[in-house]
């Protein structure tokens, strides 16, 4: 392994800050990975070059699992986050039905990623799943009590419980640890969300108990399309996709061997540096936070407001602003981030993580994701700093022009 390096800022003078959504590639990712693209070799293939690639794969499996605390056994690759939440989630549901088909409940949280909910909704509409989001308290954490009353209620049924290692909105990390031993004391399986939590806070697989893990390769410094769903050997998983067998017949389908060997490496470098990373990058986060707040006194940050949420994470909400007004007003000054609410056939809407938090909608609606990473400097939280306060001015002129307009074709 080379020594670490920074990645490059991405595409020019653009000041990055979204990078929960996707982080830039480290370069010796990019080398590792454009090397093995010049070469060909189906991994599953017997002759010399499939063997070649073969050993690629197996090689960075073992690094993947020796970095998370995993076996080299317990590894599937997919093709990043949303599969992999979709393989646990259903394929664990399938399996415990199937050895009794009493087991039709499962247990979340209402602030899960969409690739679990929707998975889970799924399950409700067409597999006659019961899904119960469990509620959150003010900064975005599972109450445990209800966990308990839940299982406890008639842990017989409980196929599953499915709680992220960290929130994707709001940054906050959740007491997996707890989950784990109220779970397991009726031997139900946990299955967390660590896409977020990889490579930014300490995460052993062996070590807090879960029974299956999903990681992906891009919110790490790896290329995207690529991730893996870490699962305990002993824990039945129906698949998803049916084929030639590839990862333990979890996962059919050829292996991208490149990008696998980017993954590796990037994971690699990005937990080996994840101390050191993340005081420096916490440490800028807390500058953006009170800086931001000295420039918009109102401005609240969402999610924990200690320790308790990821080092890279501001997340924060600006009273009559819109945030979709907000980010592109920022984006036309060379500014990346990304708000709290998602789109649905281009109609904002509010977060439903910060709902469940028991935001407003005009409160979801006025929030900002503010995320650092590897390559962040103080020179981008200077920027938004002097961005931040003619934005939120401009964004809250347009937001009253439009209320008024409205009020007056409605009178």
């Amino acid at each position: 392994m080379s020594d670490f390096t920074e990645a490059p800022r991405v595409e020019g003078d653009v000041v990055y800050l979204d990078h929960a959504a996707s982080t830039p590639m480290y370069p010796e990712a990019v080398e590792v990975m454009t090397a093995r693209m010049a070469r060909t070799g189906n991994a599953s293939a017997l002759h010399a070059s499939g063997r070649a690639a073969r050993r690629v794969v197996e090689e960075s499996r073992e690094t993947v699992a020796r970095t998370v605390g995993a076996r080299p056994g317990e590894v599937v690759f997919t093709s990043g986050g949303t599969e992999s939440d979709n393989l646990a989630v259903k394929g664990l549901f399938w399996a415990r039905r199937h050895a009794d088909p009493r087991r039709t409940r499962v247990l979340s949280t209402a602030v899960e990623h969409h690739a679990v909910l929707d998975a889970l909704h799924w399950l409700a509409e067409h597999e006659g799943a019961v899904v119960e989001l469990l509620p959150v308290d003010r900064q975005g954490r599972l109450d445990l009590d209800t966990l308990r009353a839940s299982v406890d209620r008639d842990p017989g049924s409980v196929a599953l419980v499915s709680v992220m290692w960290a929130n994707n909105e709001v940054g906050t990390v959740q007491p997996l640890p707890e989950v784990v031993a109220i779970a397991h004391a009726h031997g139900i399986p946990v299955h967390t969300d660590a896409v977020q939590a990889v490579g930014q806070v300490p995460v052993d697989f062996a070590a807090c108990g879960v029974d299956a893990l999903t990681l992906t390769a891009h919110k790490l410094g790896g290329p995207q399309g690529v991730g893996a769903l870490v699962v305990r050997r002993e824990q039945a998983v129906v698949p998803l996709l049916h084929g030639g067998g590839q990862e333990r017949d979890v996962r059919s389908g050829t292996l991208d061997t490149p990008a696998v060997a980017g993954f590796a490496t990037a994971l690699e470098i990005a937990v080996g540096h994840h101390g050191e990373r993340g005081a420096r990058v916490s440490a800028l986060r807390d500058d953006l936070v009170r800086r931001v707040r000295d420039r918009v006194p109102d401005a609240t940050l969402n999610g924990d407001p200690g320790a308790g949420r990821l080092p890279g994470n501001a997340h924060l909400t600006f009273p009559g602003c819109e945030g979709d007004s907000l980010l592109m007003l920022l984006d036309a000054r060379g500014i990346a981030c990304s708000t709290g609410s998602a789109c649905s056939a281009g109609v904002p809407q509010p977060s439903h993580v910060l709902l469940a938090m028991g935001c407003t909608d005009e409160e979801s609606r006025g929030s900002l994701r503010l995320s650092l990473g590897h390559t962040s400097t103080a020179g981008d939280v200077d920027a938004l700093v002097e961005a931040i306060g003619p934005v939120v001015e401009r964004a809250r002129a347009a937001g009253a022009a439009s209320a008024n307009g409205y009020s007056t074709r409605a009178g």
